[in-house]
């Protein structure tokens, strides 16, 4: 990843405060990245997989599952996000946005409390994530373990961000380090 500098003035910390969330497919990096974006002064980071394993333990065998679990937890932590967000508190979301709909809900939370939003997208290639997929599962570390054939399944269903969904977006390559802040900069245009 990139170095904490970088980062800083990549993504614009200052003093307002802001909902990170970010975009990209399995193993791209998604909770190595927030992670680092949550080391931010008054800044909290909420990851999806913690709350639903523990939440869920031994109930996501299926895509379905999942996505059951997951609207729960979102239905849940909506109202927190926004009560931290309205009190000055940075938030950092280790969820994935990879769809249009889940873009629309951070989308959301932001606007209820009129804070600044960033989508931070991992642009990885699918033969990277495999490579750290397989390295992910054989540490045992995390609390889901995901086949290839579940990543093929789960990545059928990954939309890359577009222009028109309005976000101030953050694109990192495959290294971590920052490639563009724009969009249109990027060619992620409709």
């Amino acid at each position: 990843m990139t170095s904490k500098n970088t980062l800083v003035t990549a993504v614009g910390f200052c003093n307002a405060t802001a909902l990170h969330m970010v975009c990209g497919k399995i193993a791209s990096g998604k909770s190595t990245l927030t992670a680092r974006l949550a080391d931010a002064q008054r800044t909290v980071l909420i990851s999806e997989d913690v709350w639903i394993a523990r939440l869920y333990p031994d109930e996501i065998h299926t895509l379905a599952d999942y996505v059951r679990c997951a609207a729960r937890l979102k239905t849940v932590l909506t109202e927190h996000i926004q009560s931290l967000l309205s009190a000055g508190v940075s938030v950092v979301l280790d969820f994935p946005f990879n769809t249009t709909d889940t873009r629309e809900w951070g989308h959301s939370l932001a606007r209820a409390v009129g804070c600044e939003h960033r989508l931070h997208y991992l642009e990885v290639s699918d033969e990277i994530c495999k490579s750290r997929l397989r390295a992910r599962n054989a540490s045992g570390e995390h609390p889901f373990q995901t086949s290839e054939a579940q990543y093929e399944l789960i990545t059928r269903h990954f939309v890359p961000p577009t222009a028109d969904e309005g976000f101030e977006l953050v694109v990192y390559d495959e290294t971590g380090s920052v490639r563009g802040q724009s969009a249109l900069e990027i060619g992620l245009s409709d």
